[in-house]
């Protein structure tokens, strides 16, 4: 059997799309808390998020999401990582919310610093996982912002990311201008 590269390049970015995601799983979490989603999509779905940003762009006068929409389209495959925002029942020893303790946080509609910040470990581990497997990459807000317009990772995830990989002689993440 023949592979091409295109073929192989898709496999490859398939399989460092899994470690991706066993990577941000396995990050560090705030009290040992577990609320992290991956999702990976390619193709048509992949193209779904990226008519989501354009659609934001357009409708909120953001040129960056269109920027961005070009670089999920120019990807192999599109990771999205987010959590489902909670407290840690830290309460007064905490604090770090501004709303006094974790009931004021969930009575006041706040968000649990550790859920951000956990996220962003999740991250970084992912993006350093994608560099080993030698993908270009960069994380994109925008993506993760249009994924949860789509609610791609339900209704629970109310902070995700997108991490495209890809595999091409130059990285489509980089030298990027900004869309009018």
């Amino acid at each position: 059997m023949v592979y091409n590269s295109d073929d192989m390049e898709m496999q490859a970015a398939m399989n460092a799309a899994s470690l991706v995601c066993a990577a941000a799983r396995t990050a560090p979490k705030a009290c040992g808390v577990d609320r992290m989603h991956t999702l990976t999509l390619t193709n048509g779905d992949k193209a779904a998020v990226a008519a989501e940003m354009e659609r934001l762009g357009k409708e909120n006068d953001a040129g960056y999401f269109l920027r961005d929409a070009e670089c999920v389209r120019a990807a192999k495959v599109l990771v999205l990582i987010g959590i489902e925002e909670g407290t840690r029942g830290l309460n007064e020893l905490c604090g770090y919310c501004h709303l006094g303790n974790c009931k004021g946080c969930a009575e006041g509609n706040g968000v649990c610093v550790y859920d951000p910040m956990d996220v962003g470990i999740a991250l970084g581990s992912a993006a350093a996982m994608a560099a080993d497997c030698r993908m270009d990459s960069r994380i994109l807000f925008t993506a993760g912002r249009a994924a949860l317009s789509l609610n791609l990772l339900g209704e629970d995830v109310k902070l995700i990311y997108g991490l495209p990989l890809s595999v091409t002689g130059k990285s489509p993440f980089f030298d990027r201008k900004k869309k009018a």
